[in-house]
């Protein structure tokens, strides 16, 4: 049996990586979209962290995290996010993956995959480069040639405060290389 170690740093911020059952393209829905947005939000309010960095693909969502000081319970936040995300879902018709009897017995949907990747970022540059691979996603994955044609990311707002030039990793740069970063475990 597989050990999974989670390190937990009060007031740490965090890198997650989260996938749908058997990468099902369940973000290319508005609906999927919405009931994210207010999944998150509702987490927020009950449990506050603090929301850096989101990109959604079609089968897949990196997010980076803040929590709270003395606050270290992001798979809380994680588990509340799904099932109620989930619970939306479902509820609008979405679609989920075909259920094996173990999970059916166990009261396991086919929306998500069971668990999550997760990264604590260390220090300023660790922080700095998955906030770019975070951002340079949907390009890596071909969905658009520059990160600002990609309308699911929080590249937008970062870039209107500042931090991003609205030209920041798109083709007519030299591709970003991210291989200091463990990538092959965030996809």
């Amino acid at each position: 049996m597989s050990h999974y170690r989670r390190a937990y740093v009060m007031g740490g911020s965090f890198f997650f990586t989260l996938v749908t059952e058997r990468r099902a393209p369940i973000f290319r829905s508005p609906i999927a979209r919405t009931c994210l947005g207010t999944a998150l939000r509702d987490c927020q309010k009950r449990w506050p962290f603090r929301l850096d960095a989101l990109v959604l693909l079609d089968d897949h969502l990196h997010a980076m995290w803040t929590l709270p000081d003395g606050d270290t319970d992001y798979s809380m936040r994680w588990g509340f996010i799904k099932k109620e995300f989930t619970k939306a879902w479902l509820l609008a018709d979405g679609i989920e993956q075909p259920r094996s009897k173990s999970r059916v017995q166990q009261r396991r949907r086919g929306v998500w995959q069971r668990r999550f990747w997760e990264h604590t970022l260390r220090d300023e540059n660790d922080y700095a480069r998955h906030f770019d691979y975070l951002h340079y996603n949907p390009v890596k994955h071909g969905y658009v040639e520059q990160v600002r044609d990609w309308p699911y990311s929080t590249f937008h707002r970062w870039v209107k405060q500042g931090v991003y030039d609205v030209d920041w990793g798109g083709q007519s740069h030299d591709a970003l290389a991210f291989d200091d970063l463990d990538a092959t475990a965030m996809e």
